[in-house]
């Protein structure tokens, strides 16, 4: 991945390479931007303790090795289920106080929030795009099926995710066939392959930035056209926004929209999650 996302740096700011390539990719291109990494503010320092019973745990992928998620088990025994995703900086305690955040919200869910970094986490602008950079979508995708193992071949999942996150909860809902019953994507990279969208179980909920030049209104455009090729149904909000205005930790927070596409997170997940 990081030689790809290398090549693929010196054509940065032609719109020709980038749309042959994959929504990971895209992202690895991205990283290496400085402008991309000055959209996104030091996290302020925050230590998250559980409330909700959360703690980290591992459990097996199919590639033979191990992975980390921080849990929040459903107090009575539930099949549905929120598969979390970070942003670019890891598994922090930001994604930890939003996934307890999704628990109390959404009544008997059990939320696992998926270390795709594989306990890299950070808040050094470099080490994040090295992270993303180094990111392969194969591990990603390993890890997605060891946690639908752990969550058990009854399970319904809906998933979430911000940034680099919100590709990856599309790339998983994508992973995760007739499992996966709902898919919430904030301001992250759409899949192109209409071939790959057509194998979608769900419909989409997409939050995006109408201000931010990454994930930009033309990338959402040609998103709901392929979502239409396909024959499924992308439910777009779009925001006077800038990217990452729904991350309380830093000072680009938009309170006002982060609440209004909360309120829209909540009932789309509770309708699919009945």
């Amino acid at each position: 991945m990081t030689m790809v996302s290398g090549a693929l740096t010196a054509y940065s700011q032609s719109d020709v390479a980038l749309c042959h390539t994959s929504a990971t990719e895209k992202f690895a291109v991205f990283a290496s931007n400085k402008d991309f990494n000055a959209a996104h503010p030091v996290p302020l320092p925050y230590i998250h303790v559980s409330q909700e019973g959360g703690k980290m745990i591992t459990f097996k992928t199919p590639d033979g090795q191990q992975a980390n998620a921080y849990f929040v088990e459903a107090k009575t025994k539930t099949n549905n289920w929120i598969f979390v995703f970070q942003e670019w900086w890891g598994l922090n305690d930001y994604i930890k106080r939003q996934s307890d955040q999704l628990y109390r919200d959404l009544g008997n869910v059990n939320v696992i929030a998926l270390d795709l970094y594989d306990g890299k986490v950070t808040t050094d602008h470099q080490e994040a795009s090295t992270y993303m950079q180094q990111f392969k979508q194969e591990r990603g995708d390993a890890i997605v099926k060891g946690a639908l193992d752990f969550a058990g071949k009854n399970s319904k999942v809906g998933t979430i995710g911000w940034c680099f996150g919100g590709g990856q909860s599309l790339q998983a809902a994508i992973t995760l066939g007739p499992k996966a019953v709902a898919c919430v994507m904030y301001y992250g990279m759409p899949v192109e392959d209409v071939g790959k969208l057509k194998t979608l179980n769900t419909d989409v909920l997409g939050i995006f930035a109408a201000k931010e030049t990454y994930i930009s209104p033309k990338i959402v455009q040609k998103f709901e056209a392929n979502m239409k090729l396909a024959g499924k149904k992308l439910t777009v909000k779009s925001y006077d926004a800038e990217h990452a205005f729904a991350n309380p930790s830093n000072s680009i927070f938009d309170k006002a929209a982060t609440a209004d596409a909360y309120k829209h997170v909540l009932g789309y997940f509770k309708e699919r999650l009945k």
